[in-house]
């Protein structure tokens, strides 16, 4: 063996210690890049979980809020129909029991009429159509038409008698 070196020797070397030294390369980067995969994955992991969180949390809190913002209408909306319904019903009933007090009372009133005219025509009867008058602060006794052939007085077209002052 010799022991010189010639300029192929010494390029195959440095070919071989280039291609130890890029594969010792190649495999640090590439475990550097898993490595650092790793981290991404993690923080992207992390970074997902929060913003999944703090979604959850907004739409949590947005709920509450179309909840609140939809339930005051809808009370204020049902108290208002309650309110409405309620006052609608009560004058109704009012109104029905007015109309059956005043159908009562006409009927009453009816009555009390029917019994005023056959309380006159019985008296008409009894009185054999002799009635009282007053006319300009003279008082007379009308009789049934008829009842006097010459009458001194007549109190629209009918006999009567005038009574004294006193």
């Amino acid at each position: 063996m010799s022991t010189t070196s010639t300029p192929n020797d010494l390029t195959s070397r440095l070919r071989h210690r280039m291609e130890t030294d890029r594969q010792q390369i190649e495999e640090t980067a590439a475990r550097e890049f898993e490595r650092l995969g790793e981290n991404l994955s993690a923080v992207a992991s992390g970074a997902l979980r929060s913003i999944e969180a703090d979604t959850e949390e907004a739409t949590g809190r947005m709920r509450d809020l179309l909840l609140k913002a939809w339930l005051r209408p809808l009370l204020v909306g049902l108290s208002l129909f309650l309110g409405i319904s309620g006052g609608s019903w009560a004058t109704m009933h009012w109104l029905w029991r007015s109309i059956e007090l005043r159908i009562e009372t006409l009927a009453t009133l009816n009555r009390q009429i029917e019994e005023a005219r056959w309380t006159v025509d019985e008296i008409e009867d009894t009185t054999w159509g002799v009635t009282l008058r007053e006319i300009d602060g003279e008082r007379f006794v009308v009789l049934p038409a008829g009842s006097l052939e010459y009458p001194p007085w007549t109190v629209r077209g009918r006999p009567a008698v005038k009574l004294s002052r006193e």
